[in-house]
C-alpha cells in the first residue's frame, strides 16, 4: 500500500524541529537550511506549512532530467536522485513546483527528500503531528470525514436559517 508524506498545516506550529531531525539524520550536522523539508511561514497571519518532496506521480524533476538520474525507488515509492548519473545541471531545481529540490552548498549534490527509506524522520519529531506518514486510503478517509463535518455544520446552519 503507498504511503505518503501527508501535511497538516493547522497544526503546524513553526517549531521547526522537523527542518532539525531532517539535517541531522541526511547531513549528519544541525544545519536546517540543508534540510530536506523546509518551513514557510507568514508570521503576520501566524500561518506555518512544511514543504517537502510531493513524490508526484508524474516527477516534473524526472521528465527534465537529461541524464535519467531522477528515479522512482520501488519499495518505499520515493523519487530519488541517483547521484552516480546526476551531472547537477539543477533542471530538477528550476521545475520543481514545489521548490522542494535543494543543492548541497557543501558537496555541491543535488538534495531532496527520499522519505528516509520509508522512515521519515521529520515526521518522527513532529509533537503536534502536522507531519504523517499514512497511507493514501486513510488520508482520503480523513478528508472525507473532515469535509462530511463542515458540510453537516453547514447544513445545520442552513436549517436554523430557514
Amino acid at each position: 500500500m503507498q504511503k505518503i508524506l501527508a501535511i497538516d498545516p493547522e497544526k503546524c506550529t513553526g517549531c521547526r524541529l522537523c527542518e532539525t531531525a531532517c539535517s541531522i539524520h541526511n547531513e549528519k550536522t544541525c544545519a536546517p537550511e540543508r534540510a530536506r523539508i523546509h518551513v514557510t511561514k507568514w508570521e503576520n497571519e501566524g500561518i506555518y506549512i512544511p514543504m517537502v518532496c510531493q513524490q508526484c506521480d508524474i516527477p516534473i524533476c524526472e521528465t527534465v532530467c537529461p541524464m535519467h538520474a531522477v528515479k522512482r525507488d520501488t519499495d518505499t515509492q520515493a523519487v530519488i536522485i541517483d547521484e552516480k548519473l546526476c551531472v547537477g545541471c539543477r533542471l530538477c531545481v528550476q521545475f520543481c513546483p514545489f521548490g522542494a529540490i535543494g543543492v548541497n552548498d557543501k558537496t555541491k549534490t543535488i538534495t531532496k527528500c527520499d522519505l528516509c527509506g520509508g522512515e521519515p524522520v521529520c515526521v518522527k519529531f513532529c509533537q503536534p503531528e502536522a507531519l504523517q506518514y499514512i497511507d493514501t486510503i486513510t488520508l482520503n478517509q480523513r478528508k472525507r470525514r473532515a469535509a462530511a463535518k463542515k458540510f453537516s455544520e453547514y447544513l445545520k446552519k442552513m436549517l436554523i436559517t430557514i
